[in-house]
Order: structure tokens, then sequence, then C-alpha cells
């Protein structure tokens, strides 16, 4: 007992040493924390909604609406299919229906060869054929996947586009099926946000049909594969947007962009680009083979630029010109950047937490804490005296390692996190009591000092254990099964048990240990 080997030693006081140096800029403010050198712990605890005030926006993503489009390329798919050079099966009536495509063969000896080209060409359908009917539907399963990797892809971009905002401390979470809930601590107006997070941001170069005329144009009835779209910068006269006659076939997507920035040009704001390896070739090639045609840019159904192509564009890059502002610039980099969403969103709860509650909370989750903490050692001072502050100390360098982990994790601390590191603070010390009475059982029973310290330390572990082991499992079960304020919770908890765990078998022993070579008492002071 009286032997601690050299290793525990140190790695008790390093472990409470840099526990002490990860807690230190939770004392500074913001701007200074910030301000520190890279090599210095500079990371703090963020405040979750409920204790710095903020916003909080839950979205709904329109799973059904993507579903709709995967659907209508289906059809686009089945038609290359059947048509193809070494198919060319004649078909008719080729449409949507529920989760599905319907397409009638014109040739009965040809539904066989059909649905075996359809069943090569189409994976995740089912297809089955009566007489010369053809139905593809999506599985269950297919439909369960899509749907997961639309909301799961949706999330992803809303996190980018808030990330390029700065604000590095939003908590971003799927929720239930098609649902994505955003926390903003700290923003007052979400609307900004609000607007760039809803942009579907689904950016398509496209050629001009110029054979269209005028009248056309005027009584709105576009040609076979034509669309009149209109434009987002330009206005008549009459304050009527210019309405451009755009081919529907995609030359290239903006799924092929890699980058977008903004910058100045001519001392106009405009937005560079840059495309991948497939993209930058695609539209090399399409540059290429139509030099003095106007080609549009189309970003949400509406076209921000319709340049004419003067020469092939050969690297990769090309710069999006209109009648762009320096923050419009900007926002449209952002959104080209972080990528279209696959599917629209609505939002459909919205709650704004004022600061002035956010305050509210952490005084009182403060004065919870330090009531707790007060309470706790006048019981252990007053129960097992000089042991007693022992444990105290050990708490001391327990609370420093939860919140020093808490800010080198950058978790976000919410109020029932508070709660967690309250419970804690009353669970950190059970340990103690554990060993102390069982210190105090074997010195009546006749132990000398030394052999009942042993006895307290060593015979009381496993007890320790498996009652720190089992809120353990609870509190893991609550991360994993819980969300939002339950995992705040949950993580402090967690954290708490273990720490506690360490500085109730690990410090406080250190403590007795030297405390008893220096003294070696007669009797211990319990």
């Amino acid at each position: 007992m009286m032997y601690i080997a050299r290793w525990k030693l140190i790695l008790s006081l390093l472990v409470t040493v840099v526990s002490f140096i990860f807690t230190a800029p939770n004392f500074l403010d913001r701007k200074t924390a910030d301000s520190l050198p890279a090599w210095i712990p500079h990371q703090q605890v963020n405040l979750g909604l409920d204790l710095r005030g903020g916003a909080y926006l839950l979205i709904e993503v329109k799973v059904e609406d993507a579903i709709k489009d995967n659907l209508n390329s289906i059809v686009d798919s089945v038609r290359t299919a059947l048509t193809g050079r070494t198919a060319r099966i004649g078909y008719t009536n080729l449409g949507r229906i529920q989760n599905g495509v319907t397409v009638t063969i014109r040739n009965p000896d040809e539904v066989a060869r059909a649905v075996q080209l359809l069943r090569d060409s189409e994976k995740g359908l089912s297809i089955d054929s009566e007489g010369q009917r053809i139905t593809l539907k999506l599985t269950e399963e297919t439909l369960r996947e899509r749907r997961r990797a639309l909301v799961e892809q949706a999330r992803e971009i809303v996190r980018r586009r808030i990330d390029e905002q700065g604000l590095r401390e939003a908590d971003i979470q799927a929720q239930g099926a098609s649902r994505i809930l955003v926390q903003l601590p700290g923003i007052g107006d979400p609307e900004e946000i609000k607007r760039l997070i809803g942009k579907p941001a689904k950016m398509t170069f496209h050629l001009l049909n110029e054979a269209v005329s005028p009248q056309e144009l005027a009584t709105g009835r576009a040609p076979p594969a034509t669309e009149f779209l209109p434009s987002d910068t330009d206005k008549l006269p009459d304050g009527r947007p210019v309405v451009y006659p755009v081919r529907t076939r995609v030359m290239v997507s903006g799924e092929n962009l890699i980058d977008a920035q903004p910058t100045i040009e001519q001392g106009r704001p405009v937005v560079s680009f840059r495309f991948d390896t497939v993209g930058a070739r695609r539209f090399a090639d399409v540059t290429r083979r139509n030099v003095g045609k106007p080609f549009a840019i189309v970003l949400d159904k509406k076209v921000i630029s319709a340049p004419v192509i003067r020469e092939p564009i050969l690297g990769g890059n090309g710069i999006i010109s209109g009648n762009f502002t320096t923050e419009s610039a900007r926002e449209l980099s952002v959104l080209l950047r972080s990528g279209a969403l696959p599917a629209p969103l609505t939002f459909v709860e919205e709650r704004t937490v004022g600061p002035g509650l956010g305050a509210d909370s952490i005084r009182a989750g403060s004065i919870a804490c330090a009531i707790a903490m007060i309470a706790v050692v006048a019981f252990m001072w007053l129960a097992y005296g000089l042991f007693g502050t022992f444990a105290n100390l050990a708490l001391v360098v327990n609370i420093a390692m939860i919140v020093g982990l808490l800010s080198l994790l950058q978790a976000t601390l919410t109020l029932p996190g508070i709660a967690g590191i309250v419970l804690t603070i009353g669970m950190a010390v059970d340990a103690n009591v554990l060993i102390y009475e069982r210190m105090r059982e074997e010195q009546r029973a006749g132990r000398t000092p030394i052999s009942a310290m042993d006895a307290g330390f060593t015979r009381a572990f496993s007890t320790i254990f498996d009652t720190h082991i089992t809120p353990l499992i609870g509190g893991v079960m609550l991360y994993f099964v819980g969300s939002g304020p339950v995992r705040g919770f949950a993580v402090t908890l967690a954290i708490g048990i273990i720490t506690s765990l360490f500085s109730a078998t690990m410090l406080t022993r250190l403590m007795a240990v030297y405390w008893m070579r220096r003294t070696r008492p007669k009797r211990l002071p319990l």
C-alpha cells in the first residue's frame, strides 16, 4: 500500500496539470481566447441554445419530391434502354406511376427481351410484366435507403452552408425519418440563415434555342425540348424579367463543380468557378463545338447569365457574371461550394431564445453547482476530517477534468448538461465514502493504520467499479437513444463518472499515501 509506481504518480500529476490548462481558457472572454497563439490551448466549452440564446429551426426534407425527380430519371433510362442501337424496341405509354414507371411494348414477342434489358439497366427495382405492359417499381428497401440517404445528404449540405458563415457552434442533426434540427446559438435573427439554407442551389449549363421566334416567346408556348426561363437579373423596360428559350438538355451539371469564389473582374463582382476532371472535359467539349452560340447558366430555374461562347474554354475554369453585388457574389459562391440540395426544404418550426433567458439559465446553473459543491465539501470535511479534505481536493480536480474534456472535445453544454455536472459532483465522492467507511471498519477490527488504509482502497475497488459502471451504461444508452438536451446530459454524466473514478481511486490514494509517509500516525483520523 505504501508503494505507488512512479508512472502512476507522473500520470496523476500530468492529468491534473493538463486539466487545469484546458479549463483555464473558459475564464477568458471569447475574443481573448481566440487571440491566443495556436499552440496554446484556447478552446472553450460551447454553450447550447438554452444557455446562450439563439435560433431553433426544424426543417422538413421533401423526400417524396426528390423521389419523383428520381422517377423522371428512370423514365429517361427506360427510354434510353429501349431505343439503344442494340435494342430498338418499340414502345408506347411510357410514364410515371406511384413509386414506379410503366411502359407498354408494341410487339408482344419483344416483351421478354425488354424485361431483361430493363433488369440489366435498372437496379433496386422490381420489374413485372402483364401482357405487353411492363411495370418498374422501387422496392420498399430501396425507398427506405433513398429516403435515409436524401436526409443525410441534405443535413450535410445544410452543415456546409452554415459552416461557411463561420457559425462553428451550430448543432445540426437528423430528427425522425425526414427532418433536420438546427440550433444556432448566438443568432438573434435567423432570416438570413434560413434564406441561405433553403435555396436549392441547383446549377446547370444549357444551350439556348436560337430558332425560337419573338412571337413564340410572347405566347409562352415553348417548342419541344425547350423551356422558357426568366432571367434572375435582366429586366425589360416594363420591369418584367427577360425570358430565355433554354434547351432542356443539361450540357454540364453543377455537380461537377469543385470550387467557387467571389472575385472582381473589370471592377465588377463576379463568381469564378472550377470543374472537376469530368466536368472540365464536358465543358471543354461543349464550348469547342458551340463557339459563337449563347450559353445559359441556370440556377434554380432562373438564368443568372447567358454569355456568348467566344472561344473554347479548356482549363475547366469559368466566370459567372451578372448584376452581382459583393454580398450576392459571396452568397452564390457559398451555395455552389456547398452543393445543391437533393430535395426541397420547408421550415416547419422556428423558435428564438433570447440571450436574457440564456443568462438566467447560466446563473441558475452556476448557483446550483456552487450550492452542490459547498454542501458536498462541508459534508465530507465534517464526516471524515482530513481524509474528507483529500476527497474535496480530488473533487476540484475532477471538475477541472470535466470542463477541460468538454473544452477539448468542443462539446456543447446545455442546461441538462449542467444538471449532469451537478449530479456528478454528488456522485464523485461516493467512492471516497465507500473507501473511508471500509477503513473505519478495518480500524475498529484492530488493524494498523497502514493495513486499514490498504484494505479500504483495495477491497472497496470492486464495489466502486460496479457503482460507476452501471450509471455509465445508462449514460451511453441515453446518448445513443436520446437526442438534443438528453445527449448533453448523457455526455456530462458519462465524462463525470469516468473522471470521478480516476480522482477517487488515484488522486485521493496519492494524497493519503504521501500523508501517511510523512506523519506515520498510530490511528487514522476518521
